[in-house]
């Protein structure tokens, strides 16, 4: 059942009085008009503004000209820039703010943690949330899956331009939570760890660095090997970290006293979720743990936007995937056979749920 068209043949009555006890419409319109915002940084990321600045403040008409920008909406574009806090405008030149120079100019480290995040949203994001309503109807994805008849991820795997993009911008969405699981789970208690659908390796090459005692595997599917590979080795780790290939429905987990989710149970439904941390269960020896780690749905289902719209998200990028909370993981746990489990928070929107093998 769809709902019914607006009415929008009856003109509204203008002259009425404005009633001064009507809530301000401000937020309603801000959040609804909120892709401008969105879409003028991204943009701008892939024109290269903030490494062009960064090697040279410019006016405006020196910096349209070196982007190749047509006259009649660049100075209107940086502007908006200036207005939305990402660059600075001193006498009529442009600068990086310190947060864009530090995170955004191509150049530097930073951007490889942050921007190809940015580019994913930019390049497949941002045109599969404008079908959020036909997901909403149908409950069907709107991902590159839709147009080959893929599995979600068989098809994002199958180009290895796409692959690339998308297992680097799972490293910008993840780094901060894994710089801070690599120092807050206790490692010193273990000495091996396998990260399950590792993408580029960020989760367990930073646990590796963090605590040189450890070894470490990454599992994913074949075709993201070259990717991992390079990873480890521009971060002199080819000794003690290997990658695995394999699916983890169907093939063997690798052996470890650790087993790591990072963003992983939200792409699945409840039952594959459940096989998994089963899977898991099943593979670990005594005393061995289990770290999941996601955009945690906080427990009343109210305080977590960030997280509510990454459940979304996964509506619109998988077919069946969906957010859960961290007392329904621990749940899922200790159904699997896990004899403890818990929630920490980690960083920002991200939490761990742990649960340990007895």
């Amino acid at each position: 059942m769809t709902s019914p068209p607006l009415d929008t043949t009856t003109p509204l009555d203008t002259t009425a009085p404005l009633d001064p006890t009507t809530p301000s419409a401000d937020r309603i319109m801000e959040t609804a008009l909120a892709f401008e915002a969105s879409k003028t940084l991204l943009s701008a990321v892939e024109i290269g503004v903030f490494t062009e600045l960064a090697g040279r403040p410019a006016d405006a008409v020196e910096l349209r000209d070196r982007l190749g920008l047509h006259p009649r909406g660049a100075r209107d574009f940086f502007d908006a820039l200036v207005a939305l806090g990402f660059l600075r405008r001193v006498d009529g030149v442009y600068h990086n703010t310190p947060e864009t120079d530090a995170h955004l100019d191509r150049a530097k480290p930073g951007y490889g943690t942050v921007a190809p995040l940015l580019e994913m949203a930019n390049s497949r994001l941002f045109g599969i949330w404008n079908h959020l309503t036909d997901v909403l109807r149908t409950g069907l994805s709107q991902d590159e899956s839709k147009a080959s008849g893929k599995d979600t991820y068989d098809a994002l795997y199958a180009d290895p331009a796409r692959l690339k993009q998308f297992l680097a911008s799972m490293t910008g969405i993840s780094h901060r939570a894994n710089l801070r699981i690599a120092r807050q789970v206790p490692w010193e208690d273990y000495a091996t760890v396998a990260d399950m659908g590792t993408a580029q390796g960020d989760l367990v090459t930073q646990v590796l660095l963090a605590n040189p005692h450890l070894t470490g595997t990454g599992f994913d599917l074949p075709e993201a090997e070259p990717v991992f590979t390079e990873y480890a080795e521009h971060h002199g780790l080819g000794e003690r970290l290997r990658f695995t290939g394999g699916d983890f429905f169907t093939d063997p987990f690798p052996k470890a006293d650790v087993l790591t989710f990072g963003h992983i149970l939200h792409n699945w439904d409840l039952d594959r979720k459940k096989l998994l941390l089963r899977r898991a269960w099943e593979a670990l020896p005594a005393g061995g743990a289990v770290v999941v780690y996601d955009t945690l749905i906080d427990d009343e289902r109210s305080e977590n936007a960030f997280a509510l719209l990454m459940s979304l998200n996964m509506l619109a990028v998988t077919d069946g995937g969906f957010g859960y909370t961290g007392a329904e993981c621990q749940e899922w746990m200790r159904e699997a056979g896990f004899a403890r489990a818990w929630t920490e928070h980690l960083v920002g929107p991200d939490s761990i749920v742990v649960g340990v093998k007895e």
